[in-house]
C-alpha cells in the first residue's frame, strides 16, 4: 500500500484553491501526467481524505437572512445527535463539536431568531438536550480549507496508528478500510464477524 506523499499533498493544495481545475493543469504543476493525477484524486477520495467537490458560495452576494455564529451547550449524552441534526439543517453552513460539550454552527436566520431556528429544528429531546446558547452577529465570514500546517497520514480503523507501506486493505459492504499491520486486520475482521453475527 503507497502512504500518502508529497506529491498527494500538493494536489490537494491545488484543489483546495479551485476544485474545477483541470487535471491537466495540476498535471503541470506536480510533474506527472493527467491519468496519473486522475488516478490519484481517485485514491484520496477512496481513502475518505476528498469527501466531495463542492460550490462556495459567497453568500453576501444573496439576500435573506442575517449571518449569526451560535454556540451551544449540550449535555455530554446528547453532542453527536445534535451535531447530526444540525448538519442537515437547511441553511447551516458549518457545523463544529468543541472537546467539552458545546457545539458551534455558523448559519443564516430570519431577524437572527435563534429561538425560532432552534424549535423548528429540534424534537422536544433535542431541544431538553441544549441547557444553554450564545449568539454572535456576523459581519463577514471567509472559510479558507488549508493542507499546510498538517501531516496526511492514513489511520488505522483498528488501532489508530499511522498506516504505512506495509498497511493492508479491506473492503467490508462497499467500505474501503485500512490497516496498520496484518494483526489489526485479523482483529478488525474478526470484531466485523463478530458484530454481524450478533446483528
Amino acid at each position: 500500500m503507497r502512504t500518502i506523499d508529497e506529491t498527494d499533498a500538493e494536489i490537494l493544495r491545488l484543489l483546495t484553491e479551485d476544485a474545477r481545475r483541470p487535471y491537466r493543469e495540476i498535471a503541470d504543476a506536480v510533474g506527472l501526467s493527467s491519468p496519473s493525477v486522475s488516478d490519484r484524486v481517485s485514491r484520496l477520495g477512496e481513502l475518505g481524505i476528498i469527501r466531495r467537490f463542492t460550490l462556495d458560495l459567497d453568500r453576501s452576494k444573496l439576500r435573506g437572512g442575517t449571518p449569526v455564529l451560535v454556540e451551544l451547550s449540550v449535555r455530554p449524552e446528547a453532542v453527536e445527535a445534535v451535531r447530526e441534526t444540525l448538519t442537515r439543517a437547511d441553511g447551516v453552513e458549518h457545523v463544529f463539536t468543541a472537546a467539552d460539550p458545546r457545539v458551534f454552527f455558523q448559519s443564516r436566520l430570519q431577524d437572527a431568531n435563534v429561538r425560532a431556528f432552534l424549535s423548528d429544528t429540534f424534537d422536544e429531546d433535542g431541544l431538553d438536550a441544549i441547557t444553554d446558547y450564545e449568539v454572535v452577529v456576523l459581519t463577514d465570514a471567509d472559510w479558507t480549507p488549508q493542507v499546510g500546517g498538517t501531516d496526511l497520514a492514513i489511520t488505522c480503523a483498528e488501532c489508530g496508528n499511522e498506516v504505512g507501506e506495509e498497511g493492508e486493505t479491506l473492503r467490508v459492504d462497499g467500505d474501503l478500510y485500512y490497516l496498520c499491520c496484518p494483526s489489526c486486520l485479523e482483529q478488525f475482521e474478526a470484531r466485523y464477524e463478530q458484530f454481524s453475527a450478533g446483528a
